[in-house]
């Protein structure tokens, strides 16, 4: 039965990662913990001595907070809250990307990185990606069946951006994967759609490949060896209807709905019960002596008619059918109704999308809708890219109180420092 692991006392942990034989956790003050086999230094104590408890990983990464850690098969990765990387462990095959093939005890930065912001990593048997704010994609180490998807099979000691080496559709990458007992990759590029490369099913795929999976964990599960799934496979599905199928179902249904609204021209099928369940500024229109109250059509010009319909079905499935780029006008429409909890999917969305180009528009966006996470989130971003935003031509539409705030925010961050 699991036991409270001696050695990390009442930390907080929000993250573990996994070698061969050893273990690493992240507690939510960015420190890492790490134990287990140390023979070639993946616990990052400096010596060799197998670690039996959690123990925090210190050296280069005192007084950092990490974000995310990723282990490989006698390696670990971590990165830091300001997109530095650091690897220690095993690196017989440069999967450490620190530009040489020597085991490092104790964490050590992947120098040729400096400038780029890394946001996640993933670890294969012996080989590293990388994700960029930005949506790049950079792969190092192991490469002895195309899993680095650089279009070869030669191992890399240095980080190479992968989106420059080989021509395919992969676009803004959102995400990555790999495990630590295989030698496959994974992506989410633009549109959601999932890449693979490396040992795919006992063949060398050297580049990404589109597959038909919605998601990398069922895409690793397919094609990885050995296979392994993240959810337990259904051999028997139900065929009944449940709920929420009934309910999308009769989503934008002229033969039961009861109220139709129309945008722009087009007609919404929609019904009273379930608005006024879901939406407390459609509960107040039909509970008190609004003139709506007595209609069975209703016309809003407010918001154009791609984004209402894609509120209407959120409220309905609780799911946004919409593309990112309409993501600010649904923001907008979640802001005047109120809807708490769409303006957190509406964030989501655009935060996967922010570039140095859109930023500066982004952030002035997240003040005007009081959208603190997202203010943030922009803020970090612009930060870290500071020279290049504050060319753009977004940041030069900027209110004057905006440029000030941001400027002496900016400050205090120490972006000014000398």
């Amino acid at each position: 039965m699991p036991i409270l692991g001696s050695g990390l006392g009442m930390k907080r942990i929000i993250d573990i990662a996994c070698g061969s034989h050893h273990s690493v956790a992240l507690t939510e003050d960015g420190e890492v913990y790490a134990w287990g086999q140390n023979n070639c230094g993946q616990v990052g104590s400096s010596i060799s001595t197998n670690q039996g408890a959690p123990r925090q990983v210190n050296s280069n990464l005192a007084g950092k907070k990490v974000v995310y850690i990723s282990c490989g098969q006698t390696s670990t990765m971590a990165v830091i809250e300001n997109g530095e990387v650091y690897g220690w462990g095993y690196n017989g095959v440069g999967q450490l990307g620190i530009g040489n093939y020597v085991n490092q005890m104790t964490p050590c930065r992947v120098g040729s990185l400096i400038g780029t912001v890394i946001v996640k990593v993933a670890c294969g048997y012996a080989h590293t990606l990388a994700l960029t704010d930005e949506g790049k994609l950079y792969v190092w180490g192991g490469n002895s069946y195309g899993q680095l998807g650089i279009g070869s099979k030669t191992n890399l000691c240095n980080p190479i951006m992968l989106n420059h080496q080989v021509k395919h559709e992969m676009g803004r990458v959102s995400d990555i994967a790999a495990l630590h007992y295989n030698h496959i990759s994974a992506a989410v590029g633009e549109g959601g759609r999932v890449y693979m490369w490396g040992h795919c099913r006992g063949q060398s795929v050297t580049t990404p490949t589109a597959t038909p999976f919605s998601n990398v964990h069922d895409a690793l599960a397919c094609y990885g060896s050995p296979s392994v799934m993240h959810k337990p496979l259904v051999l028997y599905l139900n065929e009944e209807s449940s709920i929420l199928d009934c309910l999308g179902t009769a989503f934008d249904d002229p033969l039961t709905s009861d109220l139709t609204i129309q945008v722009e021209g087009q007609c919404i099928h929609v019904h009273k019960a379930i608005l006024k369940i879901r939406c407390p500024y459609f509960r107040t229109m039909f509970q008190n002596n609004w003139a709506e109250n007595n209609q069975s059509i209703i016309e809003h010009d407010q918001f154009s008619y791609i984004v209402y319909k894609a509120f209407l079905k959120y409220l309905y499935t609780d799911v946004i059918d919409l593309p990112v780029e309409k993501a600010i006008e649904l923001l907008d429409l979640a802001n005047a109704y109120c809807e708490s909890n769409l303006k957190k999917h509406c964030i989501r969305m655009i935060k996967r999308g922010i570039t140095v180009a859109n930023v500066a528009y982004l952030y002035s966006i997240a003040i005007e809708y009081n959208a603190e996470e997202l203010e943030e989130f922009c803020f970090k971003f612009a930060l870290n890219h500071m020279t290049a935003v504050t060319q753009t031509e977004n940041f030069a539409k900027l209110d004057e109180n905006t440029v000030k705030t941001f400027i002496i925010k900016a400050g205090k961050a120490g972006v000014f420092k000398t």
